[in-house]
């Protein structure tokens, strides 16, 4: 197995303090519609019965071989029908052995990027005039040269790099992404999308990424960031396919990785935002990717310098690790406090989005499993685990080159990604249809790789007792509202909402350690933030003190990286009432749910290879999930 060195370069305000309303405990171990296009039904069947709904978990940001920076660095010759067979469960042939996925996925989008599209793979064809153009047979000698050259020309914005027009490259390569998504779909059992990446950078260097997802199967050719690396020219070409009747959805990525550009207070012309900018933005962009392998994107410990969870797994440079990225503009938290204000000055909310994880990983074989992965990529530990010096590259190795301005940095590029995430939906069948919505209504929620599920509600009239009755999912529905939703209409000046807060274990991982609610609000002409633990396992009591939860504790035994469910819950759930509502003050809440600690990919690697497990990053990992946010807004 070969494990590129220079595969990075492809990527390229309050307290804490807690008030409890109602906790139950199950311990296992004891835009306005003139100014942007309305959503598109589909025409297929759907159950309406939202209670009906089913945690579902897939992942929306995956490459292939079509990839020019996946192909050029060797990390993947696979198609995106070998992408998809193994997101099924089925044994897929790479570099010559049957590796197969620890369990099959429910759902996958196949997102290779728009610029320069299948190009390089036309030289490896010998039934496509490309592979005797002139300097083919040197691109074929030297993949990573011929990806160095193609990534300078993206960020030049050239049409035809080395004198090649990319546009049947694209057409071949789109067409074989969409048929492979047809022939993969399996209604009520597996479920695809047509899909793509837009990957503009600002300055070469800051990301400004989006994934591209359709809801049909017949898309029109992408758009591509050499066509522009404007967002609005992006959703312009997003608008005119949902007028010709059906929907699709942009979703920024890696926004850490941005310099503080993604979440920005201005447009691309550098203009404060406008209602109509705000409108269109929410309208496009409903859903933002909260983690992948290249980090958590919810906040900074420089943004929420009290949050003792806001670490997590931190990739704060751009993304040729030239300069660090700007953390204010570049992170969830910070964008839901940020469209409080925005709201509060136009009268709309352009970063008003539901949570998603993803992959992003470029072999075409999406894996989530800590135990499975590289960082970069994953392996099967059956059929092809890294040798010892392999997985020394990766642990230990230092100085990546930077290909756009071939210098070096000291950064320790192996252990720098995490592993990968997953995006879950509640829906109500495993269909484009059924998923799509629950995309669209941000219905969703994210997690670091694990399947735990997580349910969160908000509303005026929910009682202590509501999540003790039997039917308790269809009175959350009847008398509230689920995540990505806006709180109704307050009654009464003296109420204060009511959340209500389920979640379950991963059946083949780690305990849960408790249920957080982070609450946004805006006070005054700026925003605030306080982080409530609403749930959690075991007997530990909230300091005096400081208000704060004690630690699970640890049962994770670094010598064989392992670890026992001896702690932890396997069911936390709660009704939860803010404490410190104000009716006059605008407010977005969320949840965030943590496991108890357990190895990460680097330990496991590095035990089972009896290597030393790397000192500059954490041995263990506490796996968590984040749903997608409530809205409160003043009438």
């Amino acid at each position: 197995m070969r494990m590129s060195k220079l595969f990075l370069v492809s990527a390229i305000l309050g307290s804490t303090t807690a008030t409890l309303y109602e906790v139950g405990l199950f311990d296992g171990s004891k835009a306005k519609a003139s100014d942007t296009p309305a959503p598109v039904a589909h025409a297929e069947a759907m159950i309406v019965d939202p209670s009906a709904r089913r945690a579902l978990f897939g992942d929306l940001h995956l490459h292939t071989s079509y990839s020019f920076d996946a192909w050029g660095m060797g990390s993947s010759h696979l198609s995106p029908d070998d992408a998809y067979r193994f997101a099924r469960g089925f044994p897929v042939n790479q570099n010559g052995k049957l590796v197969q996925r620890s369990e099959p996925l429910d759902f996958m989008a196949v997102t290779d990027h728009a610029e320069y599209m299948g190009v390089l793979n036309q030289f490896e064809d010998p039934r496509n005039p490309a592979y005797n153009a002139v300097g083919a047979s040197a691109i074929r000698a030297d993949h990573q040269g011929a990806f160095a050259r193609f990534l300078g020309a993206m960020h030049r914005q050239e049409a035809k790099p080395l004198g090649v027009d990319p546009q049947r490259g694209m057409i071949d390569a789109w067409a074989a992404t969409l048929a492979a998504a047809r022939k993969n779909y399996v209604p009520g059992k597996f479920t695809t999308f047509a899909a793509y990446e837009w990957s503009a950078t600002a300055g070469g260097v800051d990301n400004l990424h989006r994934n591209v997802i359709f809801a049909g199967d017949q898309p029109p050719l992408p758009f591509s960031s050499v066509d522009s690396r404007r967002p609005e020219d992006l959703w312009s070409y997003l608008e005119r396919y949902r007028s010709s009747g059906q929907d699709v959805v942009a979703i920024p990525h890696n926004s850490n990785a941005s310099n503080g550009l993604m979440f920005d207070w201005v447009d691309s012309d550098r203009h404060p935002i406008s209602e109509a900018y705000a409108q269109r933005r929410a309208a496009n962009e409903p859903l933002m990717e909260i983690y992948q392998t290249k980090g958590s994107s919810e906040t900074h410990l420089e943004i929420s310098p009290t949050d003792e969870f806001a670490g997590f797994e931190k990739w704060d440079v751009v993304l040729d690790f030239s300069k660090r990225s700007n953390p204010p503009g570049s992170y969830a938290r910070d964008a839901l406090g940020r469209g409080l204000i925005i709201n509060k000055q136009t009268g709309a909310n352009p970063f008003k989005f539901g949570f998603v994880g993803g992959s992003d990983l470029h072999t075409g074989l999406s894996e989530a499993a800590e135990q499975r992965s590289l960082g970069h990529s994953s392996y099967d530990p059956n059929v092809n685990p890294p040798s010892k010096a392999e997985a020394n590259e990766t642990l230990h190795l230092r100085g990546i080159p930077n290909m756009v301005s071939n210098g070096s940095k000291p950064i320790h590029f192996g252990i720098e990604f995490g592993g990968a995430g997953l995006t879950g939906v509640w829906a109500e069948q495993n269909t484009r249809p059924s998923i799509f919505a629950a995309l669209r209504r941000r219905e969703t929620f994210a997690t670091s790789g694990t399947r735990l599920q997580l349910r969160f509600f908000g509303g005026w009239n929910y009682s202590s007792s509501t999540l003790s009755k039997s039917d308790w999912i269809k009175q959350a529905y009847a008398t509230g509202v689920p995540m990505g939703s806006d709180l109704p209409s307050i009654t009464s000046s003296k109420q204060a909402p009511t959340f209500l807060l389920w979640a379950a274990k991963d059946p083949d991982n780690a305990n849960l350690d408790r249920v957080q609610i982070i609450k946004v609000w805006l006070d005054g002409d700026r925003y605030r933030e306080k982080i409530f633990d609403a749930a959690w396992s075991g007997h530990r009591r909230l300091e005096r003190s400081s208000g704060k939860l004690p630690a699970v504790g640890s049962t994770v035994d670094l010598k064989t990286a392992s670890y026992r469910n001896s702690i932890g819950a396997a069911m936390l759930n709660g009704a939860w009432r803010d404490p410190e509502f104000n009716p006059n003050q605008p407010a977005v809440y969320y949840a965030r749910v943590l496991e108890i600690p357990t190895p990460r990919w680097t330990t496991y690697l590095a035990v089972r290879n009896q290597l030393p497990i790397p000192a500059d990053r954490p041995a263990t990992i506490q796996e968590r999930a984040w749903s997608s946010p409530i809205w409160y807004v003043p009438k």
